[in-house]
């Protein structure tokens, strides 16, 4: 098990890759990159899309409104936010907030890929379809589509570690269909229940497999 002191001097050498990163046209039209926050040794990694408006702005993930109701729904199940790890499939905004492509996916994949290696995390909670597909994509598991697939865990094998993969909407989806924030309290619950009951989940959770 890699020190504190690696696993920190590793996490600045991503941060600092990613800030300088010219992989796609997305870093000329950005204010700040955005790595992700958090937890380095957390045991929850919740992934969304994109940064935001307001996480341009500041350089830091899920601080505008959609952040305020992530933070509220962590809370919520009895966390903190500096409990968990935060990030994005992208590190930077695309412009007006549009869904990501193919290629800007592509080329930011690797700087998530470290960062799970890195984190090792014991549960990833995918915020949002793009989230999903991603991780499914990385897991070689197909992704039904996130009506289909949201709140239903399962043990995915991710690189050189078993996790437990929790798809469910992003908060942003909440804040434009008021209707869909029942069905993500009723996910956080689904986590909530993961973590309490560690072993219960970790023997049961086959019957979700594909």
């Amino acid at each position: 098990m890699a020190k504190n002191s690696e696993i920190e001097i590793a996490w600045k050498k991503i941060v600092d890759e990613i800030i300088k990163c010219r992989k796609c046209d997305l870093h000329s039209m950005r204010r700040n990159a955005v790595p992700g926050e958090g937890n380095l040794r957390a045991e929850i990694m919740f992934i969304g899309e994109a940064p935001g408006l307001k996480e341009d702005e500041m350089g830091r993930p899920f601080v505008g409104a959609a952040g305020n109701l992530l933070t509220k729904l962590i809370e919520e199940i009895g966390l903190k936010r500096e409990d968990v790890f935060i990030a994005n499939v992208l590190k930077c905004r695309p412009p007006n907030n549009r869904d990501p492509t193919e290629h800007e996916m592509n080329m930011c994949l690797p700087y998530l890929v470290r960062q799970i290696e890195l984190i090792k995390p014991r549960i990833i909670v995918s915020l949002g379809r793009y989230s999903g597909i991603i991780i499914s994509r990385l897991a070689g598991i197909p992704f039904k589509g996130i009506t289909r697939e949201r709140g239903i865990p399962r043990k995915i094998n991710l690189f050189t570690n078993q996790i437990i993969f929790l798809p469910t909407y992003h908060p942003a989806a909440a804040l434009y269909k008021p209707p869909l924030l029942n069905s993500i309290k009723q996910d956080f619950e689904t986590l909530k229940s993961l973590l309490s009951n560690k072993e219960k989940f970790d023997d049961t959770l086959d019957k979700y497999l594909y």
